[in-house]
């Protein structure tokens, strides 16, 4: 079931956002308030893709080497931080105009869906982490927190950053962060 989840988390993950663009009424206030929310989330996220290589997009759990430099020294899945924090920004930004109850389930309901789809995959790709580093990984878990960042990053970090990462396995998340955008313009132009 987890690798089932895994291969289709795009799709998965999607959904909560088309809800949202279909239910969403934004308002000024709203967009202001949430849109840099989601430019930190890509850019949390940009962050970690420049570290973390291409494999981010395969369909199976791959990993050519333990990285635990950049976002990977606070924080075990930075990535995935990124990703909550981008929909965090996209639920406030198209909900402004719905009433309480509403917003509350639009963006309740998002993150719910997105935390469901985090708690199928995170253990399936740690325990390929796991079988693939061993020791290694182990001594990684312990030192490094899954979910809420370290202060300082560890000492003995590996890894390096890449701009050319970003650019050809982050291609995909530009667009879909650029469709989330239009959508949000033309809901923003239609809501009343």
């Amino acid at each position: 079931m987890r690798a089932f989840v895994f291969k289709n988390r795009g799709l998965l993950l999607g959904l909560p956002a088309l809800v949202l663009v279909k239910r969403g009424k934004p308002s000024a206030g709203s967009i202001a308030f949430g849109l840099p929310i989601a430019i930190a989330g890509e850019l949390i996220r940009c962050w970690a893709v420049g570290y973390s290589g291409e494999t981010t997009r395969n369909d199976v759990v791959t990993a050519r080497k333990l990285v635990t430099a950049g976002p990977y020294g606070y924080v075990r899945n930075p990535l995935y931080i990124g990703n909550f924090v981008t929909a965090t920004g996209f639920a406030i930004a198209f909900t402004g105009r719905n009433c309480p109850i509403a917003r509350a389930l639009l963006v309740g309901g998002s993150l719910a869906a997105m935390s469901a789809v985090y708690a199928a995959i995170v253990p399936h790709e740690e325990a390929f982490l796991h079988s693939q580093f061993g020791e290694e990984f182990e001594r990684y878990c312990d030192r490094v927190p899954p979910f809420i960042p370290r202060s300082t990053p560890i000492d003995d970090a590996q890894g390096q950053w890449s701009a050319d990462v970003v650019r050809t396995a982050e291609s995909k998340t530009f667009v879909t962060f650029a469709a989330m955008l239009f959508a949000l313009w033309l809901k923003a132009r239609k809501t009343p």
